[in-house]
């Protein structure tokens, strides 16, 4: 299941990441610190590289319950923000990125909705929101991002952090 808006990607299927790549990923993308100032800076660099692609999505930064950041570009919708918060429960629960605790139930030959028995109003195990994880002290909030097919929004969300932790 996407939730594109009805853009369909201009290449050809890329090759899913395996769960060790995605584990990999969340051992690597780890801050020092993450602060206000942080969270507006990541916002930014998200909101921009948006922009350069035309990509109608919702970005949007939590730490410790508390929205620190949030921006909706041209094609964005409400529906972003329901899908922004289904996937941000599911990060502040499994301590995981959303997309790899799906990745984690496909893998067992079942889904997240059967595996999981959460309502799937509230939680959404669907790529698009990744851990904020500060070294020494674990999971402090989440980074999400709605509006395009579910591996592209995880990617572009690796990709801002990347870019943001100079990896």
């Amino acid at each position: 299941m996407t939730h594109n808006n009805g853009i369909t990607p201009k290449f050809t299927p890329e090759i899913t990441p395996t769960i060790e790549e995605l584990q990999a990923q969340e051992r690597r993308l780890v801050f020092r610190e993450f602060t206000a100032d942080d969270a507006w800076r990541l916002g930014t660099l998200l909101v921009e590289m948006a922009r350069e692609r035309q990509a109608p999505v919702a970005v949007d930064i939590h730490r410790a319950g508390q929205q620190l950041f949030h921006a909706a570009l041209p094609g964005a919708t409400p529906d972003n923000d329901a899908w922004i918060a289904r996937k941000r429960r599911v990060v502040e629960r499994y301590h995981s990125s959303s997309y790899l605790v799906g990745a984690r139930s496909r893998a067992k030959g079942t889904t997240f909705e059967d595996a999981s028995r959460l309502d799937p109003d509230v939680y959404a195990a669907h790529g698009g929101s990744f851990p904020l994880t500060v070294e020494g002290v674990g999971v402090i909030g989440a980074v999400t991002v709605s509006g395009l097919p579910q591996l592209e929004d995880h990617r572009f969300v690796v990709e801002a952090l990347e870019e943001f932790l100079g990896l």
